[in-house]
C-alpha cells in the first residue's frame, strides 16, 4: 500500500506547499488519515511557541492526525548555504518519517526548492529521497520555461531510478497568455497523469483545495498501489 510519497517541485517558490496541502486534503476525503512532513526547514520565525517555518505551520494545520510541530519538522537549520555534512543526518530523517509512518495511513513529505536541493556541498536532498525509495509527486509552477524546467526535472527523477506517480499544476502567474499551450505540452511530454491544476488563489493556504485535485485519478492512484502491495 502506498504510505508515503515525495513532493517536490520545479524550483522554489513555486507552491509545493499549496499542493501538498490540496493533496492531504484529497487524502483525507478518501478516508484515510494524513501526515505532513518537513523533515528540512531553513527559513522561520519566532513565535510564542518557539522558532516555525510557515510551510510545515500549513503541513500541520493540513494534518488529520494530532502530532507535535517538532514531529513534523524535526530539523531547522539557519541556511543551506555553508553547512557542514555534519549538519544533516539522514538517519534523523528517516527515524521522523518512520514514526509518522506509524501514525498516520499516509505521510506526505514535502521538499525543499527543486529536486536537486543542496543541504550542504557533497549531499543533495535527493539523495535521502532516493534511499528510502520514496514515489515522488511534481508540482509544476505554471509560468514561462517551466516545461523545460519541468522535463528536466522528472528526466533527473527518472536518473536516480524513482517513480513519479503524478504531477500537480500550480498557476503562480495569473498573466500567463499561453497557459492552455504550456499544460498541453506539459501533458504531452511529462511521464506521468495529471492530478489537477490549481489556479491563481489569493491566500491559498486558508482554502479548501481537494476540489481542484481529480479526485478519480487519485483513488486510482491508491487503487494500483494498493495491488500492487
Amino acid at each position: 500500500m502506498l504510505r508515503r510519497l515525495f513532493i517536490t517541485g520545479t524550483d522554489t517558490n513555486i507552491g509545493k506547499t499549496v499542493a501538498t496541502r490540496a493533496l492531504m486534503q484529497a487524502i483525507n476525503r478518501l478516508g484515510k488519515s494524513v501526515v505532513g512532513y518537513k523533515p528540512i526547514a531553513t527559513e522561520y520565525h519566532d513565535t510564542l511557541n518557539g522558532k516555525r517555518n510557515r510551510d510545515a505551520m500549513i503541513l500541520h494545520d493540513s494534518s488529520s492526525v494530532d502530532v507535535s510541530y517538532q514531529d513534523i519538522n524535526p530539523v531547522m537549520l539557519e541556511s543551506n548555504y555553508g553547512q557542514t555534512t555534519t549538519d544533516v543526518q539522514f538517519p534523523a530523517l528517516s527515524q521522523g518519517l518512520e514514526k509518522l509512518s506509524h501514525l498516520a495511513d499516509q505521510v506526505v513529505v514535502e521538499g525543499n526548492g527543486g529536486w536537486r536541493y543542496l543541504l550542504n556541498n557533497e549531499t543533495f536532498l535527493s539523495d535521502w529521497v532516493k534511499k528510502e525509495k520514496l514515489p515522488v509527486i511534481l508540482v509544476v509552477g505554471i509560468q514561462s520555461g517551466c516545461v523545460n524546467h519541468a522535463l528536466l526535472t522528472a528526466e533527473a527523477i527518472k536518473n536516480d531510478d524513482l517513480e513519479i506517480i503524478g504531477w500537480i499544476a500550480n498557476r503562480i502567474n495569473p498573466g500567463l497568455s499561453h497557459y492552455a499551450q504550456v499544460m498541453d505540452r506539459l501533458l504531452t511530454h511529462l511521464p506521468a497523469p495529471l492530478l489537477g491544476e490549481i489556479p491563481y488563489l489569493l491566500r491559498p493556504e486558508e482554502r479548501e483545495l481537494s476540489h481542484y485535485l481529480n479526485e478519480e485519478q487519485i483513488e486510482m492512484l491508491w487503487g494500483e498501489a494498493l495491488a500492487a502491495s
